[in-house]
């Protein structure tokens, strides 16, 4: 079982040109993105969040359902669902505004306990910024790290989110002890500042660093560099092509039995490079289609 904790949201994602184009509700939210593409990959997964009674929270949920992803564990309360307002760019990249006030995924709290069988916990976006539940998501990732259990971070950064930015960094080299596997895109890793070999240093057994179209690169503890080009693909949007990462890399981990800092160690060149191609594909697929659409493990083969 891999758990994913973080928020669930509705993105409201333009349907032509201009401010007052016409917006589309789709399911999303980063955490909630790499669940629905761990359940499509055939990955015993379970989600980890607090969701609204509103027909939108309904509607993330029984996407949850339609992906085979254990829900019991998820909270629900009487406030909004959060609303990101997308703009897509003419190359397919996506900005977003964030109306999160009072909304039901903030107010997340510590689980008693995690599901039984737990294999690894996977971290990151708004829920780790936005309190109280921030505080309760970092919890368990300490939590969870404590009792042994593989834990993935990905910051997926959202600037205009974070009141902060110099708080929010020192909060972020605070996670690294707790974090066996970090994945950045490289524009969060420029704004969080810091190099592969530092945050290495800090903790995590493995950072993989997403280029866009130009790929994915990994660094290891041992010095090592492992890269692969993007995946040639006619791009309609990116959104949630990361959190697709996110999601082929746990499965490829899970699948080679290398959810464990000696597991990473042990991959090789070889398991590394079949990781990263593996999400590479995966996340072109999501790129070719409009809004977080990951793909089944019919459609990208094993990893």
């Amino acid at each position: 079982m891999i758990v994913v904790a973080g928020e669930a949201l509705i993105d409201l994602v333009p349907r032509g040109a201009g401010a007052l184009a016409d917006l589309k509700p789709t399911l999303g939210g980063g955490p909630y993105n790499t669940a629905v593409a761990l359940g499509r990959l055939g990955c015993p997964t379970a989600f980890c969040s607090r969701m609204s009674y509103d027909a939108f929270g309904q509607a993330l949920l029984d996407g949850l359902r339609r992906a085979g992803v254990d829900v019991s564990g998820v909270q629900r309360g009487g406030e909004p669902t959060t609303l990101a307002v997308a703009t897509v760019g003419t190359d397919g990249s996506a900005a977003y505004s964030f109306y999160v006030d009072g909304t039901a995924d903030r107010l997340f709290s510590m689980p008693a306990a995690l599901p039984a069988g737990t294999r690894a916990v996977s971290f990151g976006t708004c829920s780790l910024v936005l309190e109280p539940g921030a505080s309760a998501y970092e919890e368990l990732m300490r939590s969870a790290a404590a009792q042994g259990v593989f834990t993935a971070l990905d910051p997926n950064i959202r600037a205009g989110l974070i009141p902060d930015a110099d708080a929010y960094r020192a909060r972020f080299r605070g996670w690294l002890p707790s974090v066996s596997l970090l994945k950045l895109s490289e524009e969060d890793a420029r704004w969080l500042g810091g190099t592969p070999r530092e945050w290495l240093a800090a903790g995590p057994s493995a950072v993989v660093i997403t280029h866009g179209g130009d790929g994915l690169t990994a660094h290891t503890r041992d010095g090592a560099e492992h890269s692969v080009p993007g995946e040639k693909v006619d791009v309609v949007d990116t959104i949630g092509a990361g959190d697709t990462v996110n999601a082929a890399l746990l499965h490829g981990l899970a699948t080679q039995d290398a959810l464990s800092s000696e597991g990473l160690a042990g991959l090789g060149a070889d398991g590394w490079t079949r990781l990263l191609r593996s999400a590479a594909r995966a996340a072109a697929v999501t790129c070719s289609r409009a809004g977080a659409e990951p793909p089944y493990a019919s459609e990208v083969g094993e990893p």
